[in-house]
């Protein structure tokens, strides 16, 4: 879709998803001080946007996410990374809500990213691509939603860094946000996943097909680079009794080591799977400009040092929502959230999910979790003058 004009309520269906190009006519100003102009962007959506456009929900994917909230992925062939969440009756009502999912910025599915073409060069943007923060991404998807005709949303929900650009949205577009779940999230990357991320990009960095970010151009890709990087990144989203449950000490397909080094261990094998799985489906400098993005981010940074500043008037009803086993963005970020919102009198509510399943539980089968959201979401659909499925539904004033 690349009208200007806004679509009609109900999206038709398509499994590649829908595209829009904005800022043709306004160049999208990025917070490194460049314009950027025009962007692509790849979303879906699901259900119905109601008569006076108060029931959407935008849903922002993590680091390695995509659009494909609730489709078969078109490379992997696997399900949405939500898709459990998604439909009539379940967590995100589609009989109720009209949900949007859309790629980020710098993204590799779709929406402007450094492996798509530069216009002014005729070749991909490489390392020639702007770097971006979480604000950039927040602002293209606000761009979107004024293409979609929306003024607000009814929630905007994200795990992860879709956490961060929740938290964003709220901080620098608090009049478009009603009701806000940032979970397994923080206001500021610490310096430990700043070190992770650091050793994913030298992997890429080092891999000799990375060609100083032009391997487009040689029709190369740096693959082993970008398995090293999403393999350390993957024990990071698990926790120690996780990978102790599913794998232990036990060896892969033999009863004596090898005295080499080949994939002795079942937990080698498993990192070793991700990581060429992985590589199928993402592109290594998005991986750099993504991760960096995200370690840019930090509320308090950009409010005088105080996260409370970041929220202060705010209007918006808070659910925030952590995991017990969650080292990567552990119990006690959240916390500092939650303490940053009560300083300022906002309505929120904190929920630490008790689970073995480490940060990655917000894309698994965590009842508790699921509960959560549903009971939020109920009561801030009450609060909104949302009517319940095959319930009229009555003009606001």
């Amino acid at each position: 879709m690349t009208s200007s004009e806004p679509p009609p309520p109900c999206q038709a269906r398509n499994p590649l998803g829908l595209t829009v190009e904005l800022g043709r006519d306004r160049p999208i100003r990025l917070d490194c001080g460049i314009e950027l102009g025009p962007v692509t962007v790849a979303y879906q959506t699901y259900g119905r946007l109601n008569a006076d456009r108060s029931n959407a929900i935008l849903i922002c994917h993590a680091l390695t996410g995509d659009h494909y909230l609730a489709d078969p992925h078109p490379i992997t062939g696997k399900p949405g990374w939500w898709s459990e969440l998604v439909g009539p009756g379940r967590v995100f009502d589609t009989d109720r809500y009209f949900l949007i999912c859309s790629n980020v910025l710098g993204g590799c599915m779709g929406t402007t990213g450094p492996k798509d073409v530069n216009p002014d060069t005729g070749k991909p943007w490489g390392l020639s691509f702007p770097v971006i923060t979480i604000g950039d991404m927040v602002l293209v998807q606000a761009r979107l939603l004024d293409h979609l005709g929306i003024d607000q949303l009814f929630a905007v929900v994200g795990g992860s860094m879709g956490g961060m650009q929740v938290l964003e949205w709220c901080a620098n577009h608090p009049e478009r946000v009603f009701a806000a779940i940032p979970i397994a999230a923080a206001a500021r990357h610490s310096a430990q996943n700043i070190a992770f991320h650091e050793v994913g990009r030298q992997a890429i960095i080092a891999d000799p097909d990375w060609c100083d970010g032009n391997y487009l151009e040689f029709d190369k890709r740096p693959h082993r680079g970008l398995a090293v990087a999403r393999m350390a990144a993957h024990i990071t989203y698990l926790s120690e009794a996780t990978l102790h449950k599913k794998f232990g000490r036990n060896l892969q397909e033999r009863d004596v080591f090898s005295y080499g080094f080949g994939p002795d261990f079942q937990v080698e094998s498993y990192l070793r799977h991700q990581g060429s799985t992985f590589v199928d489906r993402f592109d290594a400098n998005s991986y750099l400009y993504i991760t960096r993005a995200m370690d840019y981010f930090d509320l308090a940074a950009e409010n005088g040092g105080v996260l409370a500043n970041a929220f202060i008037g705010t209007k918006t009803r808070f659910c925030i929502v952590s995991f017990s086993s969650d080292w990567l963005f552990p119990t006690v970020e959240s916390r500092a959230v939650v303490q940053a919102l009560n300083a300022v009198a906002a309505n929120v509510s904190f929920v630490e999910i008790r689970s073995d399943k480490g940060h990655d539980a917000f894309l698994l089968d965590e009842p508790e979790f699921h509960a959560t959201l549903t009971g939020f979401l109920e009561g801030a659909a009450a609060h909104r003058g949302l009517p319940r499925s095959g319930q009229p539904h009555h003009e606001r004033s």
